[in-house]
């Protein structure tokens, strides 16, 4: 499977678990509309849990911390893994609400790489 195949399979799996939302926990119609406060609180209010779940996973990051010497080697990358997927899922759902296809959000973000590529390179 491409990764193009992988990524829209994602976007579709999200989009079913996010109809199921509205059929079962009044979930709004989407995607929302940009223009209204209504529709960007409710984005928000997502982008505030996938930042959430960021939070978890690094928290699981127990010897990331600058005042700590010792190093405890415990870290459970499949519950780390686990946090990011949520992220992943928040992030894609964010998408959907706003209405970026995954062409568009592959496209913006294959740009936005060569031009972070381009100032490294050029001494940014």
């Amino acid at each position: 499977m491409s990764r193009h195949d992988m990524l829209n399979k994602m976007f579709a799996q999200q989009n079913e678990f996010m109809h199921l939302l509205k059929e079962k926990r009044n979930f709004p119609e989407f995607p929302v509309d940009l223009l209204t406060k209504q529709g960007q609180k409710f984005v928000k209010n997502i982008s505030h849990e996938c930042m959430h779940e960021l939070f978890e996973s690094v928290q699981l990051l127990s010897d990331s911390k600058d005042h700590k010497n010792s190093v405890s080697g415990d870290f459970n990358k499949d519950k780390f893994l686990e946090e990011l997927a949520d992220v992943t899922h928040y992030l894609i759902e964010i998408f959907i609400l706003t209405g970026i296809s995954p062409e568009q959000i592959y496209e913006a973000y294959m740009k936005k790489g060569e031009i972070n590529n381009n100032r490294i390179n050029n001494g940014y």
